[in-house]
């Protein structure tokens, strides 16, 4: 199996070349990724436990899928090609805001992405993919930002700065 690349970024989100994903985390180069933020028809965000395998943030609850870009792929295929991968459907996404993070983890890996961050709507229950997702629940934006501020060790780091950074931008 080949290794997942991931596209090199500067801080304008200029291509740089590409890189194989570990190496990219090793080295804490900013890169390319994406964050997906799905709600049903009563507001409710569709939130993941990350599988306990995931080679970082393992059992952690997270937004409804992220990834990374492939070469050549625009964000909301890219978007969509993961949101069907670990939950098992697809829906309409539209891009809303990018920023920049860096989030180091005590297994000495870095995460410094560009993150494109994208809403959609769908209103079943998710048939998610065990590989990738442990279980989901379907939250309000509000009982996530008073569980996150209670128990901010359960949610991943990415998904707690963008909640504190854009909350505001996540209601659709």
């Amino acid at each position: 199996m080949i290794e997942e690349q991931v596209i090199l970024v500067n801080e304008q989100d200029e291509p740089l070349g590409l890189m194989p994903k570990m190496e990219a985390h090793e080295k804490a180069l900013l890169h390319r990724a994406f964050s997906v933020f799905v709600f049903n028809e009563q507001g409710e965000l569709l939130l993941q436990q990350r599988a306990a395998t995931k080679y970082h943030s393992p059992n952690l609850w997270t937004n409804t899928c992220c990834s990374h870009q492939r070469d050549g792929e625009v964000n909301i295929e890219a978007g969509k090609r993961r949101l069907e991968e670990e939950m098992g459907f697809i829906c309409d996404l539209k891009e809303v805001f990018w920023f920049v993070y860096k989030a180091p983890f005590d297994n000495g890996l870095t995460e410094h992405e560009l993150d494109h961050v994208m809403v959609g709507n769908y209103n079943f229950d998710p048939e998610i993919n065990k590989d990738e997702v442990q279980a989901y629940n379907w939250m309000t934006l509000d009982d996530v930002k008073f569980d996150m501020e209670n128990n901010p060790d359960k949610y991943t780091e990415w998904f707690k700065i963008i909640f504190k950074e854009s909350y505001n931008k996540l209601k659709i």
